[in-house]
């Protein structure tokens, strides 16, 4: 059975410098993506032209700037993390490969054996995030479980959370006994009711 390779983790792109390359519908759409989980993040779009609803978010993002002109490998310096989405597939092939050269992190739109991430579903309530893949096979079913999960997790998730913080700082003992003393207050959280 083929399984999912792909490993999670949360990224704080508020700190580290995403570029994007392209100001079409699919980079109004991974720029979306992007300020929504993280209305921080530190971003450059380049592009020939964009899109007015591309300009119009990126005016209300102190973090995202756009600059008009055409792709070049200098565009790669600085970064960590690249996103290509042109519609032109030699130019996305090409980003990929000198992304790949640099050792930077290359995300090429709707191609997914080009692509070392993907931009899965989110789900955010508060402080807790849950991040959703299907390992590039069916964008329109992590859809669906983050639309679920968006129901059943519930509002005061975060209050929760912060009490659970909060009562963390006052266990005393080693690793063990923290982590021990933890598992009993939440044990609720996942013991089913008969």
């Amino acid at each position: 059975m083929e399984r999912n390779e792909l490993y999670p983790i949360f990224v704080k792109v508020h700190e580290l410098n995403v570029l994007i390359v392209g100001g079409g519908n699919v980079g109004l759409e991974k720029l979306s993506f992007l300020l929504k989980s993280s209305p921080n993040a530190n971003v450059e779009v380049i592009s020939i032209d964009f899109l007015q609803e591309l300009v119009d978010l990126a005016e209300k993002h102190p973090t995202v700037k756009l600059t008009q002109k055409a792709y070049d490998i200098s565009d790669l310096e600085k970064r960590h993390m690249v996103i290509g989405c042109t519609d032109n597939l030699d130019v996305n092939l090409q980003i990929n490969r000198e992304a790949k050269a640099k050792y930077l992190l290359v995300n090429i739109a709707d191609t997914p054996d080009q692509c070392d991430y993907y931009l899965g579903g989110i789900v955010t309530k508060g402080h807790v995030k849950i991040a959703i893949s299907t390992n590039g096979k069916s964008p329109t079913t992590a859809k669906r479980i983050r639309q679920f999960l968006e129901d059943v997790i519930p509002e005061d998730v975060n209050e929760m959370v912060l009490n659970l913080n909060e009562f963390r700082k006052t266990i005393k003992g080693n690793f063990e006994e923290k982590v021990e003393k933890m598992n009993q207050v939440t044990r609720a959280l996942v013991n089913k009711k008969k």
